[in-house]
């Protein structure tokens, strides 16, 4: 999920670069504490879909890397595929068991209309044309069907790390929301994440030399853990954070008929 998302890289050494990050990347997944409440952020917002009575269907994960998401879609009783443009993510996907794709975001090999749900967390801003993958997305969506959005947000946050892990950029609310909009998507819900932690995600940014993704001490790991989990039971969705969440719906006719009808 990371600059391989392009729809081309510019050299052999831009592969080497990826692989070793995905490579990074599946190492830390399972205990990195980003990774382990990113999980938990998707779990609670599928709960939330079954509050509303949907049902598990037929799924796409955008961008899977080591499928994490994946499997926590298959948990939840989603029949879940990984998608990857690159072989060294899909190969770890496939190593778990995952079912795997290969494809690009801007081209999805999926049929029209075919999935009730797609994820795509920490994607969008490694597509330099994220315009038509935005669009994309919507074409692979039923009518009615869900997407769920992360995105790291604010240009103020740019820093190395962004450029080591292949970003084109970082948005704010109101260009996130119209690029989903302009794309076909009915906005459900919009909030910030990793709030509390942002000033300290600052600091370090201005710090950055690459990329950020690094082995902690279990110690370290438990206490930003535990700081990010709070975000779980506190009215902060609002405030500026490092990322941004949407959860969004291709437009369907008919329940809009049927909902204005009296």
């Amino acid at each position: 999920m990371l600059k391989h998302w392009r729809s081309v890289l510019v050299t052999a050494q831009d592969v080497a670069m990826e692989a070793a990050e995905i490579r990074k990347l599946a190492e830390l997944e399972a205990k990195h504490w980003w990774y382990r409440e990113r999980r938990t952020v998707l779990a609670r917002s599928l709960d939330a879909l079954a509050r509303t009575g949907e049902k598990p269907g037929r799924a796409l994960d955008i961008g899977a890397a080591g499928g994490g998401n994946t499997r926590v879609l298959r948990d939840r009783g989603w029949d879940a595929t990984a998608l990857e443009y690159g072989e060294e993510g899909a190969g770890v996907a496939r190593g778990r068991n995952i079912p795997v794709i290969r494809g690009d975001a801007v081209a999805l090999p999926v049929a029209d209309e075919s999935m009730d749900l797609v994820v795509a967390y920490d994607v969008l801003e490694h597509i330099e044309d994220d315009k038509s993958a935005a669009h994309e997305i919507t074409r692979v969506l039923r009518r009615g069907g869900t997407a769920l959005i992360a995105v790291p947000c604010d240009m103020e946050l740019w820093s190395e790390h962004d450029t080591a892990v292949g970003h084109f950029r970082r948005y704010d609310r109101a260009g996130l929301l119209n690029l989903l909009s302009s794309a076909g998507l009915r906005i459900e819900e919009v909030r910030s994440w990793n709030v509390l932690l942002r000033p300290v995600a600052a600091w370090r940014r201005k710090r950055s030399t690459g990329s950020d993704l690094d082995d902690l001490s279990p110690l370290v790991n438990l206490g930003l853990t535990a700081v990010i989990a709070a975000e779980r039971y506190l009215p902060v969705g609002k405030l500026p954070g490092v990322s941004v969440l949407v959860r969004a719906r291709r437009h369907d006719p008919v329940a809009v008929i049927a909902q204005t009808t009296y």
